[in-house]
């Protein structure tokens, strides 16, 4: 019979695994091709994995819940119109493939090319990674690889010998000499404090879904790589709150969408970029890229979620194009209709953290991205005034967390202090939202 293989497909630029959330079919369905598979996450965006031939489901090698590196196969199908054979001897002849001999020379091209799967895992089991073989293309080690060696109990450390690559073979049981007794590192120490949580009656367990895996994964990427800092800045928007709300309902009537504060916040960001292109950087291991357009990147949640789709191009766009796509963005979340596309291509992140009141928040950088902006809530507070007198203000903090590799308090104090004057300047004579 012929089977074919259907493998995790990359969803996105820097995308380097995926976790099925859901099935979509089961052993034995007959499927055309480009019908729909599976659910899949990524840290970027929730998508669906079509067939890429007509035929029957013969197994589903990943089970839900599970994370699989672009590459693995996820599952096989067999083609539509190849029969098997009645005869055991032809049936075994067509199977005899599926077992493939060892290689004689093997490539280790891609060995020491770590997903953050792989290093998280090593971390927590104090595997020493030199002394895996992997079993992925060019010789690169998968989450698989180290799941079975944690399940044999044959865990290499940096202690012991690289010239039996049999015994750090993935998941197989070769016979050892006793290890010797070591300490933990600290971090399987707090995975095992984590996992080991005590559950009374009356405590509910919630299973951590794909989305939350993602979102976790990438923020710990994040706060592991990225060296943090943190800046904020005051800003009087009295001018910005009244200008808007004497639009906003003739807005609502012409356009049918809010005009939002937010959208102010994006475009007085995105000019301030084009005045500060430092702070449009990535960090790339020996140098930093400086990103020529500008993308700005927002954060959208649902319940249990957080996506972050990009408005492209947003130093081109008017406050109403902004709004419109931030409204657009928001939709298609709602209505899980979100794309790979519309979460691609970010260099700066804004968050509407003060959407749901917050005045003050240190925001995880958006890995990898250089920095991100918190928009707080607009509040009003008394203000002492160039003139000595004290005035009810609406007033808002932009609170800036940066990445310290890429970027110094300098520039980021200077991009603030230009935001606060954009935006503190922004009015019916100053301001066009078309």
């Amino acid at each position: 019979m012929a089977i074919e293989q259907i493998k995790m497909p990359q969803l996105g630029e820097s995308v380097t695994e995926g976790t099925i959330s859901k099935w979509l079919v089961s052993v034995g369905d007959k499927v055309n091709k480009y019908d729909p598979l599976a659910e899949v996450m990524t840290d970027k965006v929730n998508a669906e994995v079509p067939s890429s031939f007509t035929g029957v489901i013969k197994e589903l090698i990943a089970g839900e819940g599970e994370t699989l590196e672009v590459g693995e196969v996820i599952c096989t199908i067999e083609l539509e119109g190849s029969a098997a054979s009645d005869a055991p001897a032809e049936t075994s002849k067509e199977e005899a493939p599926a077992v493939e001999p060892a290689p004689t020379a093997q490539d280790t091209t891609n060995k020491a090319r770590y997903s953050p799967a792989v290093l998280k895992i090593s971390q927590e089991h104090g595997i020493d990674l030199t002394q895996v073989q992997g079993s992925g293309a060019g010789g690169r080690i998968t989450r698989k690889d180290l799941l079975k060696i944690v399940e044999s109990g044959n865990i290499p450390s940096a202690g012991d010998k690289v010239e039996e690559p049999k015994a750090v073979q993935a998941g197989q049981a070769v016979s050892q000499p006793a290890p010797t007794p070591q300490v933990q590192p600290a971090a399987t120490k707090t995975a095992a404090a984590e996992v080991n949580v005590p559950v009374v009656p009356g405590d509910i367990e919630i299973p951590v879904t794909g989305v939350r895996k993602a979102i976790a994964a990438n923020m710990l990427r994040s706060k592991h790589e990225a060296p943090h800092a943190w800046t904020m800045i005051e800003v009087d928007a009295t001018n910005l709150v009244e200008y808007r709300n004497s639009l906003k309902n003739e807005f609502k009537a012409k356009e049918g969408f809010n005009l939002t504060f937010f959208a102010f916040f994006v475009k007085a960001v995105s000019q301030a970029l084009k005045e500060f292109p430092q702070i449009n950087s990535m960090w790339a291991g020996d140098k930093i890229i400086q990103k020529k357009d500008i993308n700005i990147s927002i954060a959208v949640a649902t319940d249990d979620a957080l996506f972050v789709p990009v408005i492209k191009n947003a130093d081109e766009k008017t406050i109403k194009g902004i709004a419109r796509e931030i409204t657009e963005y928001a939709g298609k979340v709602r209505s899980g209709k979100l794309s790979s596309a519309d979460m691609q291509g970010g260099t700066f992140t804004v968050n509407n953290t003060g959407s749901f009141g917050s005045v003050q928040s240190m925001g995880i950088i958006n890995y990898p991205q250089a920095a991100i902006l918190q928009v707080e809530s607009i509040v009003k507070r008394p203000v002492v005034m160039n003139n000595g007198m004290i005035a009810v203000r609406d007033m808002v903090n932009l609170c800036m967390s940066l990445d310290h590799r890429v970027l110094d308090g300098l520039v980021c104090g200077r991009f603030l202090q230009r935001i606060k004057e954009i935006i503190e300047n922004m009015s019916k004579e100053n301001t066009s939202i078309y």
